[in-house]
Formats: structure tokens, C-alpha cells, sequence
């Protein structure tokens, strides 16, 4: 019977991963990237400029302002943004967040109604309750389900540290028909396109952005200053789960001809990410030029363990940098808080597996050792203490995150254990 859940794929054979991650893990010496700029030089920032005090706007431009070039499939153009309060004169390195693949529509009914097919083994009753769950756009009525709203603890930090931070939906991709290697292109196409507005807005205060920042709770309009306050030549990225995937095709070699003009992405983090392991074509994820940071947790009951095995190949050559961190404890849905019990939200799960008899002990289904599971909160502090650190060494370029991104310091070693690989610096 076909399920639209989340399904571990099979381990990837290509040789030379095990040879790459072996050689990843003895290596622990760092040295800076070359063109590493220094602390807040490359985008005009200074300590003043960053206060912490954060905003937050969102901007829509229709659930189907936007088609899938493969298919032509409707996908939405919209985002939440979190930035300084205060822009101050210089320009804030932006960073774009993306979301996996998830339910669209916080349909309560058809979600019950797919849990009870499931259980009574109805195939039927179980696929067209899953339509409404996967529908793009969602029936009148019926509210998309907001997984780009799931970072805002992630973006709020990030913006805290001087960066102008955008998580965008992608609830048509997830709708959509497009698969495997071309799920990863579509995701990195929608990730450019957002990217080509951001260039209008900030190189000429135009473009369909001008105007369309609205407050998120009560829809009123926002005029943000954000012309001439991004540094489109200062850029990261972030991708959950598929969206890891999509990532790491838009930083490849042979993609970054895609990346619009004046928009230089320069670091890339992939969490969780959901690969396609059976791809005939490596080079469409081969990285190696821009830093590369990929993170799982040990009892991620999604993504398994060939997640790290794909990365370390797609970054062996990389000059860049390559960062692996597995998080003891972790698993797949609490980095966005949309797919997490507690927001009590459509489709939220613990998708960690249990230790029998060990209450509190996790695992991620593949004989690994039990650990024990973090809270939501502890794992978003543990995502938000790498991610921040990752951007704001390539970003910003402080190197005072160095023993943290190799490491030689562990800010969250009362909470759990991290795994910290390096592999492929100069």
C-alpha cells in the first residue's frame, strides 16, 4: 500500500564514500578559506550595527505566482523574513532558508481521516485524504500549513547576529510531480528565483518585493528599508531535508551558472539532508569551491546515516570546506517547529525511534548506539549554536568560531554530544 510518509532511502554504494568519510573523520586541522573575509569588512557592518533587537515581516506574492520549469506546476512566492532592527549604513549578509517535503495543508479532517484509513487498511479512503494533505493550492477554507514559518527560532537568531534572513515556502514543490534529481532542481530553482528579487529590492529599491512586506500578525503594511542594506555578494543557504538536497545543487560546480547575476552565494548548509542516492549524475551535486556544512541527528528516523556518505563525496574536492555534524540525540522534525508535537500543528511527530525498556533513549532504526533523545528546545539551541557559527565564519568572516566549527570547543556539551568532522580545507 502506498504511503505518503517520509521513507528512508537505501544506502548509497558509491565507493569511494566509506574511503572519504574515514579520511573526514581523522581530519580535525583548519585552516581559513581562501577570499575569508575579516569580521564584518566585507559587508560594511559594524558591532554597533548589530544590537540584536529583531524584526519580522513576511511577504506574499500568490500561491501560484511562480511555475516549476519542468512541469509548469503552480509554487508560491513567499517568505518570513527576520532582519536588524536597526540596518544601520552598511550591508547585511542575507541568507535564504528552505523547507522539505511535508503536508501542505493543515487540513484537520482529511488528517484524521488518513490516520484511520491507515489503521483500518483502506488504500482508497488513505490516498484521497492524502490529496488534501498534499493539494496545492489548499481547498477554500482550509489553511496551508506554514513550514517556512518552522525556522523563525533559526532566523531570529541569525538576524540577532547582523544577517537579513529569509525562510521561503515551497508547499507547490511539495505538491508537485517532480521527483529525485528533479525535486533537488526544482528547490534550487525556487531558492533563484527568490534570490532575483532579492537583487532587484537591494540594488534598486524595485521589483515585486517593493511594497509587499506585511506584518505577520496582523497583515499591516511594513515599509523596510532594505534597498542598499543586503549584500547580495554575501550569501548563504540553508535546505531541510529534500531542501538539503536542493542546496547542495545549487552550490555545485556546474549549477552556480544559475545563480542570478550580482548574487555570489558563499557558504551553503544542508540539515538533514534527503538526497537522491541513486542519482547517475554526481557532478549535479559536486561542491567544490564553497564552504559546506551537513547535519543529522543519531536518531533521525527519516533521513539515515548515507546522508553524511553523500555529502563527504559531493564535497571531497572541496577548497571551500566541508563540516559534518551528527547530533546525539536529534532527529528529524524538531529542527522546524511546524513539523514538532508541541506546535500542535497537522501532521507533527516525533519521527525518533524508541529504546524499548529505556525510557528517554532514541535511536535512529540502524543499530546505532541509544542516546538520549533531546527536547525540541535543546535541539533547535544545538542547530542554532553550528548553523550561527558556520555563517558567521563565511559570512562574516569570524574566525573566532573556528574551535567550534572543528571541534575543539563543544558550547553545548552539558546537552548532548556532537560529532564534529572537517574534511577538504586548505
Amino acid at each position: 500500500m502506498k504511503r505518503h510518509q517520509r521513507r528512508r532511502t537505501s544506502a548509497r554504494a558509491l565507493g569511494l564514500s566509506a574511503a572519504v568519510l574515514s579520511a573526514a573523520a581523522a581530519a580535525f586541522t583548519y585552516a581559513p578559506a581562501a577570499g575569508a573575509a575579516a569580521p564584518h569588512d566585507a559587508t560594511g557592518l559594524s558591532a554597533a550595527h548589530v544590537s540584536g533587537a529583531v524584526r519580522t515581516v513576511r511577504y506574499d506574492l500568490g500561491n501560484e505566482a511562480w511555475h516549476l520549469p519542468q512541469t509548469g506546476e503552480p509554487v508560491e512566492l513567499a517568505g518570513v523574513v527576520h532582519y536588524p532592527a536597526d540596518l544601520g549604513r552598511g550591508r547585511h549578509p542575507l541568507i535564504v532558508m528552505l523547507h522539505g517535503w511535508h503536508e501542505t495543508c493543515a487540513d484537520r479532517a482529511a488528517d484524521a481521516a488518513r490516520t484511520a484509513a491507515e489503521s483500518s487498511g483502506d488504500d482508497a479512503a488513505y490516498e484521497a485524504a492524502s490529496a488534501k494533505l498534499f493539494a496545492w493550492p489548499c481547498a477554500a477554507g482550509t489553511p496551508a500549513l506554514p513550514s517556512d514559518a518552522g525556522y523563525d527560532y533559526l532566523g531570529r537568531s541569525l538576524a540577532a547576529q547582523g544577517f537579513v534572513v529569509v525562510s521561503i515556502g515551497a508547499n507547490g514543490v511539495n505538491a508537485s510531480s517532480v521527483w529525485g534529481d528533479d525535486n533537488a532542481a526544482a528547490r534550487s530553482d525556487l531558492v533563484n528565483q527568490h534570490l532575483r528579487l532579492w537583487q532587484e529590492l537591494s540594488s534598486k529599491g524595485g521589483g515585486a518585493l517593493a511594497g509587499a512586506f506585511v506584518d505577520p500578525d496582523t497583515g499591516a503594511r511594513r515599509d523596510v528599508g532594505f534597498a542598499h542594506h543586503v549584500d547580495m555578494g554575501d550569501v548563504g543557504i540553508m535546505g531541510h531535508s529534500r531542501a538539503g538536497a536542493g542546496v547542495t545543487w545549487l552550490a555545485a560546480d556546474s549549477h552556480r551558472g544559475q545563480w542570478p547575476k550580482g548574487v555570489n552565494v558563499r557558504a551553503v548548509a544542508a540539515v538533514a539532508p534527503a538526497y537522491n542516492v541513486m542519482t547517475e549524475d554526481m557532478s549535479a551535486y559536486t561542491i567544490t569551491k564553497t564552504p559546506f556544512a551537513v547535519l543529522r541527528g543519531t536518531c533521525d528516523g527519516q533521513v539515515g546515516g548515507e546522508a553524511f556518505a553523500f555529502a563527504a563525496d559531493a564535497a571531497k574536492e572541496d577548497r571551500g570546506g566541508f563540516y559534518r555534524f551528527a547530533i546525539h540525540g536529534a532527529n528529524h522534525n524538531y529542527f522546524n517547529t511546524q513539523w514538532s508535537p508541541q506546535s500542535g500543528q497537522v501532521a507533527a511527530s516525533d519521527d525518533a525511534t524508541p529504546v524499548e525498556g529505556h525510557p528517554g533513549q532514541c535511536t535512529d532504526r540502524e543499530d546505532a548506539a541509544p542516546a538520549r533523545e533531546l527536547t525540541e528546545a535543546q535541539q533547535r539551541r544545538v542547530a542554532v549554536t553550528y548553523l550561527g557559527a558556520f555563517f558567521d565564519r563565511y559570512l562574516l568572516g569570524d574566525t573566532r568560531q573556528d574551535q567550534v566549527l572543528t571541534g575543539a570547543r563543544h558550547p553545548d556539551a552539558a546537552l548532548t554530544q556532537v560529532d564534529v568532522t572537517t574534511a577538504g580545507l586548505s
